[in-house]
């Protein structure tokens, strides 16, 4: 599988955007995908994930009610709606993909395959 993120770019604190993952491949319904973060200096934490089926979420405390994740099977791609942006939620954005079935989402960089590139969010006070 390989990954395509998109959608950062620079914003003002309370703005909103949507981040696209693209995927490749004809398995891309049987990964669960999630979004990572990283910060300047700190280590590449998790945001948000979606099971296979995109039967369940998850969300880190910190983006809960602000971020929303979702996938579209047909076109291979997951997205991140993220409103009400906090300056503290400045990092590169990275989509990754694991072989996980049923409602498994795993928090730790290290169970994931295959990642994305990064997409850089920016949000300004």
């Amino acid at each position: 599988v390989q990954l395509q993120a998109s959608g950062g770019g620079l914003v003002q604190a309370g703005g909103s955007l949507r981040l696209s993952c693209a995927a490749s491949g004809r398995t891309f319904s049987r990964y669960a995908m999630t979004w990572f973060r990283q910060a300047p200096g700190k280590e590449r934490e998790f945001v948000a994930g979606i099971s296979w089926s995109g039967g369940s979420t998850y969300y880190a405390d910190s983006v809960k009610g602000r971020f929303t994740i979702s996938r579209d099977n047909a076109k291979n791609t997951v997205y991140l709606q993220m409103d009400s942006l906090k300056p503290e939620d400045t990092a590169v954005y990275y989509c990754a993909a694991g072989a996980y079935s049923g409602g498994v989402i795993y928090t730790y960089p290290i169970r994931y395959t295959y990642w994305g590139q990064g997409t850089q969010v920016t949000v300004s006070s």
